[in-house]
Formats: structure tokens, sequence, C-alpha cells
């Protein structure tokens, strides 16, 4: 570096590291070590995406307990983002973080959990939320449904949105047979109506007389009959069935009908 003074030029070889050096205790030396070990331990946010930061760690999942009336043989689980498919009542358990994911699924004292259940994918028809780290709902109702997590730092206010859950809840199905054999043989043996998104149900049968001798109800609605009545088996012929139900799409069900039986 050169150096002028009124009369002539005087030179100088001041080192580049002296200059940033110099800089460095100008502005904060404690400041600028402070900084550097923050940034080395992980304390201080990392920018990505223009800016964005993550500071909440989140990974829900949604847990199926149960579709059209029976439980799953095999843990059935999704993601946001993805979409499930079935048939009503269907219930879910949805938790804020995923237990096999490695991380603490127990509530956190300083996040505020915010589930949004909504009928449209923008959530501008919100019909439900919750403020628990986990929640279990039962889809009742035909068409598709969104849901969301919301999940809020209390202290510094910071908040991370998931994506969405996406159900979609089929038209309702109720077909009844008119005949099985109740034999013993492990073919056609029980009595059962093939249904698909239901949430009522009842059925009744009686004989040529007009007596009730069996009912079922949408709890047990596969359990069906076995073709007894007080614990005795019926006889052969002719039976009359009974059945109300609704659909989740809000269609009624009011079918009478025989039932043949054959041994």
């Amino acid at each position: 570096m050169h150096f002028k003074t009124e009369k002539s030029y005087v030179s100088a070889d001041i080192r580049l590291e002296t200059v940033i050096f110099a800089g460095i205790m100008r502005c904060g030396l404690f400041s600028y070590i402070g900084c550097a070990a923050m940034l080395l331990l992980g304390y201080l946010p990392v920018w990505a995406d223009g800016g964005k930061t993550e500071l909440l760690d989140m990974s829900p999942v949604a847990i199926l307990l149960s579709e059209n009336g029976a439980i799953p043989e095999e843990k059935v689980t999704i993601s946001p983002d993805d979409t499930y498919t079935g048939a009503a009542p269907l219930e879910f358990r949805f938790v804020w973080r995923d237990e096999d994911s490695g991380g603490e699924s127990d509530e956190t004292v300083n996040l505020r959990y915010e589930w949004n259940f909504s009928r449209d994918a923008a959530f501008n028809d919100i019909f439900l939320t919750r403020f628990d780290a986990e929640t279990i709902y039962s889809f009742q109702e035909s068409g598709m449904f969104y849901v969301r997590l919301i999940i809020t730092d209390v202290e510094t206010e910071e908040t991370n949105i998931s994506g969405t859950f996406m159900i979609r809840i089929t038209e309702s199905e109720l077909k009844v047979p008119n005949a099985f054999s109740p034999n013993g043989d492990g073919v056609n043996d029980v009595f059962r109506v093939k249904h698909k998104s239901l949430v009522r149900f009842n059925a009744y049968i009686f004989n040529r007389w007009g007596q009730e001798l069996y009912r079922w109800g949408l709890q047990n609605i596969d359990a069906g009959w076995d073709g007894t009545a007080h614990g005795k088996n019926v006889p052969e012929g002719v039976y009359f069935i009974v059945v109300e139900a609704e659909g989740a799409d809000g269609v009624n069900y009011k079918i009478k009908s025989d039932i043949n039986i054959l041994r």
C-alpha cells in the first residue's frame, strides 16, 4: 500500500490478514467468535429456500383404526400429501410425530397443536378444529376430506404447517342375499349382507308367523346370522328379513326380503 504525504509517497507492506484482523477487532471480536460458535453448535437457524426456516421438527402421520366396521389386520399409516380411499365409518388416529421416526411422540409443553378438518383443499370450509398433539376422528360421510396440522412455538411464535392428508369416503352400498346353507361344511354357513360406507344398520329375522328370531346391528354387521334361534338350529324353509340402514352419502335403505335356508 502507498500513503501520500505533503511532499512524497511512503511505501509500506501491510498484509491482507492484518487488515482483516483489524476489521474483526473493530466490529467486535467477541461477537464474531460467539456467532461462529453458535453456528458450529447448531443454535442458529439455517436459511435456505429463499430465507425460509424450519425451526419445528414434526412428522405427522395418520394411523388407520377401523374401516367399514372392521379393524385392519396389518398396520396402515398415511403421510401428509397422501390420499386414502375407504368406506365409512372410517376412523383414523392423527399423531403429530411418527412414533417410528425415532423422535419422541409425546406432547411438548412449549408447542401449540392445531388440527384442521376441512371439506375443501384450501381450508376455507373448516368444520372441526382440535388442539391436541394427537386426535381420533371417524369419517361418517361420503366425499373428500382434508386434514392438516399447525404447530406453533409459544415462545418464539414460529409456526409450521404440515402437508395435507386427503381422505376420500366412497358412496354407500347394501346388498342382501336370499339364501344360505348353515350345514357346517364351511361354505356359505353364515348369512351376511354385502355393505360399504354405512353409518346406520339394523337387521331383523322373522319366521313365517311373524315372530322375531334374531337381530343384529352396525357394530357386529359382519357377524351375520348363523341360522339359529334361542341356541337351536331353525328348520329348513323360508324366513323373512327386514333391513333398515343409512349410507354415508345420505342414502336410506329399507329392504324386505325372503331368506331360504338349505341344510
